[in-house]
């Protein structure tokens, strides 16, 4: 048997990290889902949200803009998510045509996804954010107040919380919104497609334990999404656990990656594009799968207060197109000392990624437009 560490988490290196991690799924098992507010197959249409002329606006500019990023919620310190949420209504003054919304990439609310909560970590810091919000959920947002906690509010209903806000009738103003003009979000449930005239996203569900969980049923269904979705645009999917990370505290969830590959092989297509949060940083991978491409890409630092690093390489940071022979995948960039997010451009060609970096509140710079950390062009 393996030594348990008593007194600290060990310290993977990136290969280590890669493969699936130093550090074992925990004992907590995963929560049953609520029930659907939708019927099968969850899919929800851009122009359900929009409005009609505003999808005929992105059909006739030929540009689909969104921005994209996870694990925003800030308990500890909210001034980071603050600017980052700044940054990002910036981006309406200097992008045309202008993001048309935002994916939130999972963990809305720490640490329970407590419906107390949603105001000053969701609904507060996004006042003037000018565009509507979907989501995935995170296992922050799925997971319940233990009894043994008394400072935090009780939440006992797995994605109470979440299902309220982000599932809800159209034209709802939840009590948890409080001065907030923004209405609940319409998503027919906690996994779900949204189509555009650019982009299929499939958003995953991948529950509370570590290196995520994801049923039969829904697997069946990534599968299904897969195969039905149009072959003339972009195919993004979204989850919240990492196929792929080496960073030291996380790491990869190769289950995850499982029920992706599996979706691929049976649907006979890949995805273009693979978004996850979770970790506290931004990393970009690809890997050549049946010849083709995939782009799988970390954005977990949109707001909340701990920074994650990355393993080390023989001792040092991993070096620029760092790759894992082995499983055939390359680490192309990351950055894992400032806050951001994405800004994803698709057309009929590519999609184009800004990872946009946002210096911490007080540093220089901090009320201009986020610089580029990143930037890539993945051809369709």
């Amino acid at each position: 048997m393996p030594r348990v560490p008593r007194f600290h988490l060990p310290s993977g290196s990136a290969q280590q990290q890669l493969r699936g991690g130093t550090r074992a799924a925990h004992s907590q098992q995963p929560f049953p889902l609520p029930a659907p507010r939708g019927s099968a197959p969850y899919r929800l249409d851009l122009a359900d949200v929009l409005g009609a002329k505003a999808v005929t606006a992105i059909e006739d500019a030929g540009k689909l803009v969104f921005h994209a990023v996870g694990d925003t919620g800030g308990i500890k310190q909210p001034e980071f998510q603050e600017n980052v949420a700044a940054a990002m209504e910036r981006d309406f003054d200097a992008l045309r045509p202008v993001p048309s919304f935002f994916y939130h990439l999972g963990d809305v609310v720490y640490f329970y996804g407590q419906r107390a909560l949603y105001y000053e970590q969701f609904y507060d810091p996004y006042m003037r954010y000018p565009a509507p919000i979907f989501a995935i959920p995170g296992n922050h947002d799925g997971d319940v107040t233990p009894g043994e906690d008394t400072e935090d509010p009780p939440e006992s209903t797995s994605l109470d919380g979440f299902v309220t806000n982000f599932c809800a009738p159209p034209g709802t103003h939840t009590p948890e919104a409080g001065e907030s003009p923004r209405q609940a979000m319409t998503q027919p449930n906690v996994y779900w497609t949204l189509t555009t005239p650019l982009a299929t996203i499939i958003g995953l569900y991948t529950n509370v334990p570590e290196h995520g969980v994801v049923d039969s049923e829904q697997a069946e269904w990534v599968a299904s999404e897969v195969a039905a979705a149009p072959s003339d645009r972009a195919l993004i999917i979204a989850a919240h656990h990492p196929v792929f990370s080496a960073d030291q505290f996380h790491g990869s969830s190769p289950n995850i990656g499982a029920i992706l590959d599996e979706a691929f092989s049976k649907a006979k297509r890949t995805a273009d594009l693979v978004l996850n949060g979770h970790v506290h940083n931004y990393q970009r991978f690809t890997r050549q799968l049946d010849g083709k491409p995939i782009t799988y890409i970390v954005a977990g630092a949109g707001g909340y207060h701990n920074l994650h690093h990355m393993g080390k390489v023989n001792g040092q940071p991993p070096p620029p197109e760092w790759q894992d022979e082995e499983l055939g995948v390359v680490l192309n960039a990351y950055n894992q000392t400032d806050f951001g997010y994405l800004t994803l451009t698709v057309t009929k060609t590519a999609i184009e990624g800004i990872y946009n970096a946002v210096p911490k509140p007080g540093s220089p710079g901090a009320t201009v437009q986020a610089p580029i950390s990143d930037s890539f062009t993945i051809a369709l």
